[in-house]
């Protein structure tokens, strides 16, 4: 095997790394197996057996009898196994739980049915991250990795199987709590902080450990740039009561968790001289810039996903790290692990995952094309081309469409490689919640309701965007309204009842966000001047739209519009308190 760009510093690494070559220049072979491996473990399925599936079914005829679907269409199926139903529905292997995505359907959180060998798979392809980085940053056995990692709530279903989202799953997996000594990949954090319920306790714990092992530390990231840009802002919050515990080696009696408390004890201890740095750096006249490579000096890299809604990321990023490089290395999500960055530290618009055809049995819908019904096998898609996701699992989703949109930019020997392009349908997303246009507009809605009950008011036009400049970020909403009675302009209560009736109006995830996990600051509505949209529409179309096909976008981010929007705002309100949220709530 030639090795990708150079020696593997280790024998294991020299493993993975010809399994990677392994896969990858026997793509359609590969694939050709896993729907093989696929259908014979599951054609007694009843899903299966409603097409006529069996064992010899080639993959002509799997594309011509099984049909392409969506959530909805599973959801009955997914529905009766939630409910308790045992029977093989769509696998043949008890489903062990629900993976909860952060996608929505009708303001619920889709559940993604697993079995236990799933996470095997899932570890396998965990277990391919290193060796790839190794070839890029030298070291990385010498010291720790800050990250900054987290549990979220988990429900049960009707019929007791657990629900929770895949990370939580695989951070509470034996998996991932025993695994093997790895000097390559050793945490700053005790598992007892991560897997923490509270996410102040949790977050106030990875940073103060992250802090004292501040030498140590190789690698800081979290899974979403939003994450880390989290942990950061709470680091501003938080410096004096974490330079306190430091200097005094106690621990902050808003750490009540028994378990983190006891894991912590064998690593606090009295270092005035670290507490004297952590307060000199953290009050420098306010100035945050570079405070990654300040307090944590020896940071080789950032290891967080920046491609997608992310990417609006990166200036911050680049603001506190100094412009460290950021390592995007895997393409996941709660249906299915897809693949690994073969070269992670690349820059943020470069990055391309390489598809691993081991994992499930991919499919690809062109977005340019008209006929839908004919999907394209993974190795033949083409270079430049824009394509829906369409994957087959072990788990038993059937030529599922994962919404993801992808452009193939090149192959790794016969593996196609693909950019992240954006989630279908998605207009706002700040971290893991993705709204679309129909929960935007029945949002709205809702909060309509209220202007004509109080004071007679109605909107005459609407536009949004995630506003990231401040953390956490949040979501803005322009309305240009119409006072039907003279001198009744709505008063500032009735605006703040509108935000947060607009935010009892969004998904679970989003309500979790804004809740439970902080990482969603409150929705702002700014209310612009009569007549700003009619400009919108002259901008446009003196940018050459046609005014007969011109529609007001539901989502900006260009800047020329975004300036124009500001310019025009007459008020700005915030909801004041928090949505309604459980950890048993599903919808709305």
């Amino acid at each position: 095997m030639t090795p990708l760009l150079g020696p593997p510093p280790c024998n294991s690494d020299a493993e993975k790394l010809k399994f990677i070559e392994d896969m990858t220049m026997n793509t359609d072979k590969v694939q050709a197996k896993v729907l093989s491996e696929i259908l014979t473990q599951n054609f007694n399925t009843e899903y299966l057996k409603r097409f006529d599936i069996t064992p010899d079914t080639d993959r002509l005829a799997f594309k011509s009898k099984v049909p392409v679907v969506t959530y909805d269409d599973l959801k009955p199926d997914i529905q009766r196994i939630a409910n308790g139903d045992r029977s093989p529905i769509l696998s043949s292997h008890p489903i062990s739980e629900f993976l909860t995505s952060s996608g929505t359907s009708a303001g619920e959180r889709k559940l993604m049915p697993t079995i236990e060998q799933e996470l095997n798979r899932r570890q396998l392809l965990y277990s391919l991250l290193t060796p790839v980085m190794n070839l890029y940053v030298q070291g990385l056995d010498k010291g720790k990795g800050l990250y900054f990692l987290f549990v979220k709530s988990e429900t049960k279903t009707p019929g007791g199987l657990t629900a929770r989202p895949v990370l939580t799953s695989y951070y509470k997996s034996e998996h991932f709590r025993t695994r093997p000594f790895d000097p390559f990949n050793v945490y700053t954090s005790p598992i007892s902080a991560i897997l923490c319920p509270d996410a102040f306790q949790s977050m106030y714990s990875q940073m103060l450990c992250g802090l004292y092992d501040r030498c140590q530390v190789l690698r800081v990231g979290a899974v979403f740039a939003s994450g880390l840009l989290r942990a950061i802002r709470f680091l501003q919050l938080h410096w004096q009561e974490l330079a306190h515990d430091i200097a005094t080696g106690t621990l902050s009696d808003k750490i009540t968790d028994i378990t983190v408390r006891e894991s912590l004890a064998g690593i606090i201890h009295p270092d005035t001289e670290l507490s004297k740095f952590i307060s000199d750096q953290c009050s420098i006249n306010n100035d945050w810039s570079k405070i990654i490579p300040r307090i944590w000096p020896n940071t080789k890299y950032l290891d967080v996903i920046v491609t997608g809604a992310m990417a609006q990321y990166i200036p911050t990023l680049d603001y506190y790290s100094g412009g460290l490089p950021t390592a995007c290395t895997m393409y996941a999500s709660s249906e299915c692990y897809f693949g690994l960055n073969l070269r992670p530290v690349s820059d943020p618009s470069q990055v391309s995952y390489t598809i691993m055809p081991n994992m499930a049995y991919f499919e690809f819908i062109p977005t340019n094309s008209s006929n839908k019904a004919e999907l394209i096998d993974l190795a033949d898609v083409k270079i430049g081309e824009e394509y829906e996701l369409v994957v087959t699992t072990y788990a038993g989703l059937y030529r599922y469409m994962v919404g993801d949109i992808l452009h193939c930019t090149g192959y790794h020997n016969s593996a196609p490689q693909f950019k992240f392009i954006r989630r279908k349908n998605v207009l706002l997303s700040i971290e893991s919640d993705k709204t679309d246009e129909a929960e935007l507009q029945a949002a709205v809605s809702r909060a309509s309701t209220i202007l004509q009950k109080h004071c007679d008011t109605s909107i005459i036009e609407y536009t949004s965007y995630a506003d990231t400049k401040e953390i956490p970020g949040h979501y803005v909403i322009y309305w240009e309204l119409l006072v039907k009675k003279e001198g009744r302009w709505p008063e500032k209560e009735v605006m703040e009842k509108c935000c947060l009736e607009m935010e009892e109006g969004m998904n679970a995830v989003y309500r979790q966000s804004r809740v439970a996990d902080g990482s969603i600051g409150p929705l702002e509505i700014r209310v612009v001047k009569q007549g700003t949209f009619e400009e919108l529409m002259d901008y446009a179309i003196a940018r050459g739209a046609s005014i007969n096909q011109y529609k007001v976008p539901r989502c900006v981010s260009f800047p020329p519009i975004m300036e124009l929007l500001d310019s025009r705002v007459v008020s700005s309100y915030f909801s004041t308190v928090c949505p309604k949220w459980t950890p048993n709530s599903s919808g709305k």
